[in-house]
């Protein structure tokens, strides 16, 4: 079957998809986006984390048919998508006063990349929470990295502070096995803070 689907702002097609064949597949082998890792194949890692339409899911889980024309934002995306995300913020929408309840599905579908290389991110500047890991140290080996990445900028866009009982429960679907995880936890209360001082 052929897929049509917008992928990090850019209108795609998968041709030649078979029934059982996962979106993490098509991402990583059929269109060249390497950063969802495929680790586990059973949705236990995160490592394979991406947004569809907005929400946060396992993409070895999610069967390439479901996402016929649907949004999905990868970590090669992510820092395109917060861009917009803030200019919508900075022009009065709910996120400017800390009420943001996520990005709903019309803003997913009418979100468009914007000059950069949407294959490898390449172009443009780091998302806070991509900048807030590097700052923190929270980057090892990267395997779980991009998944964790993905789950914390959607908790920081519904959630400008949370407690660290919010952060835990964010990234709980996402296994890491260098750091010991304090210093994710560093990053993303980081992340938090500096997007604090930006409102």
């Amino acid at each position: 079957m052929r897929v049509n689907f917008t992928v990090n702002g850019r209108q795609q097609e998968a041709d030649d998809v078979w029934e059982g064949e996962s979106l993490l597949y098509v991402l990583r082998e059929r269109l060249g986006l390497p950063g969802s890792k495929n680790a586990c194949e059973q949705g236990e890692c995160g490592s394979c984390t991406v947004r569809l339409d907005g929400v946060p899911v396992c993409s070895c889980l999610v069967a390439a048919g479901q996402v016929e024309g649907r949004e999905v934002v990868t970590v090669e995306g992510l820092a395109d998508f917060a861009r917009q995300r803030a200019e919508r913020s900075a022009h009065g929408g709910a996120c400017a006063t800390g009420a943001c309840g996520g990005t709903s599905l019309q803003e997913a579908q009418a979100w468009t990349a914007r000059g950069t290389d949407s294959q490898t991110g390449e172009g443009t500047e780091l998302s806070p929470i991509q900048q807030a890991f590097i700052d923190a140290g929270a980057v090892q080996c990267g395997f779980c990295t991009p998944g964790l990445l993905v789950a914390a900028d959607e908790l920081l866009e519904h959630n400008a502070s949370p407690s660290d009982a919010d952060i835990r429960e964010a990234l709980s679907g996402n296994l890491c096995r260098c750091t010991g995880y304090e210093k994710i936890l560093d990053a993303v209360r980081l992340a938090a803070a500096r997007q604090g001082e930006a409102v």
